[in-house]
């Protein structure tokens, strides 16, 4: 079935892209002019102050996302926080609309985990956003900045710095929301290998030692005692139809879930797409050697209902009849074109290749009597899966 009905975040990068917050450095192009224009004395200081307050801002946010030295980024933003307060305190407040930008820069280079200590402490990044917006008051207060000045860039420090912060939170925890599902899907399959791995150990541990033994005896019998060297051959023959017999049945068992379980995920399946199942069984037990076959068909059969069929009624029926099992899966669909089955999908062609090597059949096409019972007249005439599996010839077979 069809994967995709959530959000996925599969399109979201492991790490944030520095350019992204580069272009935030225009917020100070209104201090720039200003430098530009004499505003500032000496103008050569205040030019120099702004272009190292720039590279600093890009240095230390690349730094921190494009290279493996966070305490050289961490460095960067001292450095960065030194220059603006000195800025600020030389030239007066109409250099404090540069803390927002610095809070942009702690938000994206202050870790939330300590940078000594791979643990979670507090919430260093809202902290140190905090600290550089009292700063910026405190400057703005000490130099007699009007309240609303120095509320606009308190809060607007505030504000650049947590929208970063916790944005840039939200793409690390993505990161490892996906390296943990891919932690447990590796370690899903390295489980799954040492339960195969044990259980062929012990189906087969014993079978093939008994086996060897008995060779060895029938080969020291084979020149002094004829009858007796048959009787061990037989044996050994008997020995291994009965582990071929188990293997069948283990692997039966690691291929699906059998055609009991099948039915009640396919309803459930079926309801969750909106498509109303009936399902009809005869009441007698399908046999260990085609259930798990038959529940393949089922899977295959309902997965193209909801996928291609867009019907809303699915009938399944398994009867037995001569010897065999059936199971017919038919919707109130499209139906497909008679021409298009001998290549209708890859599941089909596999579950023909199966159901052939099986000895049984499979017939699909637009289902001979319209679609199931209540679909209204001109509706399309659907689809119909019918696969039988000859299950008396199998038994013996496996005898």
């Amino acid at each position: 079935m069809a994967q995709g009905a959530g959000t996925e975040f599969t399109d979201l990068p492991d790490r944030p892209a520095p350019g992204t917050l580069y272009p935030w450095l225009l917020i100070a192009a209104g201090t720039v002019s200003g430098t530009l224009h004499g505003k500032f004395h000496p103008a050569w200081a205040a030019g120099l102050g702004l272009a190292g307050f720039a590279g600093l801002y890009v240095a230390a946010i690349r730094v921190r996302w494009r290279t493996g030295r966070p305490r050289t980024a961490y460095a960067l933003l001292a450095a960065l926080c030194a220059v603006t307060v000195a800025i600020s305190i030389a030239f007066g407040p109409d250099m404090n609309a540069l803390f927002p930008l610095l809070s942009i820069v702690c938000g994206a280079v202050v870790p939330w985990a300590s940078p000594w200590k791979q643990q979670r402490g507090p919430e260093w990044p809202l902290i140190v956003v905090f600290a550089v917006a009292n700063a910026s008051a405190l400057l703005g207060w000490a130099q007699g900045s009007s309240g609303g000045d120095i509320w606009q860039t308190w809060f607007g420090s505030v504000l650049a710095g947590m929208i970063v912060a916790l944005f840039y939170r939200f793409i690390a925890a993505i990161a490892e929301l996906r390296r943990t599902r891919e932690e447990l899907a590796r370690s899903a399959v390295d489980a799954e290998r040492l339960r195969f791995a044990r259980d062929l150990h012990d189906l087969l541990g014993h079978t093939l030692s008994v086996m060897v033994v008995k060779a060895q005896v029938a080969r020291k019998l084979a020149s002094r005692d004829p009858e007796q060297a048959a009787q061990q051959a037989a044996d050994i023959e008997q020995v291994g139809r009965q582990a071929l017999t188990e293997v069948r049945e283990a692997v039966t068992g690691y291929r699906g879930r059998g055609l009991s379980r099948e039915l009640e995920a396919a309803r459930t399946a079926l309801a969750d797409a909106g498509v109303t199942a009936v399902i009809r069984q005869d009441g007698r037990t399908v046999p260990a050697e085609a259930d798990a076959l038959l529940g393949w068909v089922v899977r295959e059969g309902v997965t193209n209902v909801i996928r291609h069929s867009g019907g809303h009624e699915c009938e399944i029926d398994v009867a037995h009849r001569d010897g065999s099992v059936t199971v017919t899966i038919t919707d109130d669909g499209t139906g497909e074109p008679a021409n298009t089955l001998p290549s209708g999908g890859h599941g089909l062609d596999g579950l023909r290749e199966r159901i052939a090597h099986e000895g049984g059949t499979l017939e699909a096409g637009p289902a001979p009597q319209g679609a199931p019972q209540g679909a209204q007249q001109g509706a399309p005439r659907g689809f119909r899966l019918a696969v039988t599996v000859p299950v008396r010839v199998r038994e013996e077979a496996c005898a």
